[in-house]
């Protein structure tokens, strides 16, 4: 019989969990002994950064990443980035170090009190095993928990003393897989979109998650439906080039009704029904009839109206598709294109954005933290991969851009990654830059600096509050902030120097930060 440590690593193995990304502290150091040459340690200098990195990693891998905190202060670092990963719903596990079982009755220096409860409501599941013995078992249904859909974060706290203690094995399982809708519910939704005659569907980021895009397209194509995407979606689930790409929600009541109301029947997979940002009138006309497929039952719970149909998307999208009679209706006219941006100095966000969109290469990955450019980027930076081409976050919390990339570019390092993010979002997660220089992840970080929180002054705007302090920013120097922590930069103020600087950066075999000026002008959200 092995140690607690010994059966978690082969635990780890078995999962093809190898690769843990943390920020050591003392009540690790017994997990961390003897560091196995099959296990890789990202190193991240801040908690928030390394679970963002973790969260990046986990979606594009589409496996639970391990992330080791410290404590609870570690944990409480990390916090942020956890909601993120909550929101995201990344498979992220979580062990945290606690202090030594034989001082827990009292409190410590570093003890974690009623560690498990500190994360929630963010984590899927969170223990401290009573036993040292019972360790891997916790961890076993921590991982399994992780995957199930609806996947997300658990959280494991694992006393000092308990990794060096005898530990029980694990029976391997297989991961839990995703499940099918009820025939005749699927049936009955099958022939509501054959007797329609404007259906619309609405795809979220689990549709993508699911590796179902292109049974996506399928339906899309065989139905003659509108596209949209979801409000507020972390990921893009379907091409934002296809003839069929309306556009995307809106995260405001109204202006959602009113979007819908061309529609007989409107069709919701992989998102929930809807999530809303900002406050509006009640008034507006009603919504469609609603079909809600969705793996999460308590996203069809509150749902405000519509059917719900429990299923993962990828199941439900090729059952439909099996079903439905390939549509004689029209297709809906194409979605009208944006006028091509001018170059103008300083420049604007929407004529970045163009170059980026040049820039990128056909299997390039974006991730993308600007809210103050969010409607210039649909504008002009259409995601056009067919799966895994664009991450961003579902929670609006800070922070995810840059080491978010960072992790991406870790899973996929065969895949060029373009992160593009404000200046206020990228202070959030700056550290990330030490981690790219060291693990020579080739990620390009794009920053537009508008020299304020360009989102939160729109917001405020059109709210009517004045006199908002704390808005302004300025005087950052990301350049020096990458060559600090061993990163090429690059300030780009003009637009002759844009397409070079880009093409220069993605063609880099290492990270490489472009601090782009722009127009501190910006437009309301929605």
């Amino acid at each position: 019989m092995g140690s607690v440590r010994d059966v978690t690593r082969d635990l780890l193995r078995s999962w093809g969990c190898t690769t843990v990304f943390g920020n050591p502290g003392s009540t690790e150091l017994p997990f961390l002994a003897d560091w196995p040459d099959d296990f890789r340690y990202v190193l991240g200098l801040h908690e928030s950064s390394v679970v963002a990195m973790a969260d990046g990693y986990a979606q594009f891998s589409g496996r639970p990443a391990v992330v080791n905190l410290h404590s609870s202060g570690g944990v409480g670092h990390g916090l942020g980035s956890l909601v993120t990963a909550f929101r995201n719903r990344t498979p992220l596990l979580v062990i945290a170090g606690q202090q030594a079982r034989s001082l827990l009755n009292g409190e410590p220096f570093l003890g974690a009190i009623d560690a498990p409860e500190f994360p929630r409501p963010y984590v899927k599941w969170s223990a401290q095993p009573a036993r040292a013995a019972d360790v891997p078992a916790a961890l076993a249904r921590a991982l399994h928990m992780a995957t199930q859909p609806p996947q997300g974060p658990v959280f494991v706290s694992v006393p000092v003393d308990d990794w060096d203690q005898p530990g029980v094995d694990v029976p391997s399982r297989p991961q839990v897989t995703g499940f099918a809708p009820d025939r005749d519910a699927v049936a009955a939704l099958a022939a509501a979109l054959d007797a329609s005659e404007r259906p619309a569907i609405v795809f979220g980021a689990s549709v993508d998650a699911d590796d179902a895009v292109e049974d996506a397209i399928t339906l899309a194509e065989r139905t003659n439906a509108a596209v949209w995407a979801s409000p507020m979606s972390s990921r893009c689930s379907f091409p934002e080039d296809h003839p069929l790409f309306a556009g995307f929600l809106p995260p405001a009541d109204r202006q959602l009704r009113l979007t819908l109301q061309a529609y007989d029947r409107v069709l919701v997979i992989g998102a929930p029904a809807f999530v809303y940002h900002v406050e509006t009138p009640a008034d507006g006309p009603e919504l469609p009839p609603l079909h809600l497929v969705h793996d999460d039952p308590t996203a069809l719970s509150w749902a405000p109206a519509g059917a719900g149909l429990l299923s993962t998307p990828g199941r439900a999208i090729r059952a439909l598709n099996a079903l439905v009679a390939p549509a004689s209706r029209p297709a809906p006219s194409p979605r009208p294109q944006a006028a091509a941006p001018a170059a103008t100095v300083p420049m604007t966000g929407a004529y970045v954005l163009a170059a980026v969109r040049r820039a990128l290469p056909a299997d390039g990955v974006i991730v993308e933290e600007v809210p103050s450019h969010r409607n210039d980027l649909r504008e002009h930076l259409p995601i056009t991969a067919r799966g895994r081409g664009f991450f961003t976050i579902a929670s609006g919390v800070l922070g995810y851009g840059l080491p978010g990339a960072v992790g991406v570019s870790l899973a996929a390092p065969e895949r060029p990654v373009i992160a593009v993010v404000g200046d206020g979002s990228a202070m959030y997660g700056i550290q990330a830059l030490w981690t790219a220089a060291k693990e020579h992840a080739p990620v390009t970080f794009v920053v537009l600096d508008n020299t304020q929180y360009g989102a939160l002054r729109s917001m405020a705007d059109s709210a009517g509050v004045a006199k908002v302090p704390g808005v302004d920013l300025g005087g950052l120097d990301f350049c020096a902030l990458a060559a600090g922590m061993g990163c090429r930069s690059r300030l780009v103020e003009h637009p002759s120097e844009l397409d070079e600087a880009l093409a220069a950066a993605v063609r880099s075999t290492e990270p490489a930060v472009l601090h782009v000026r722009v127009d501190p002008g910006y437009s309301p959200l929605y």
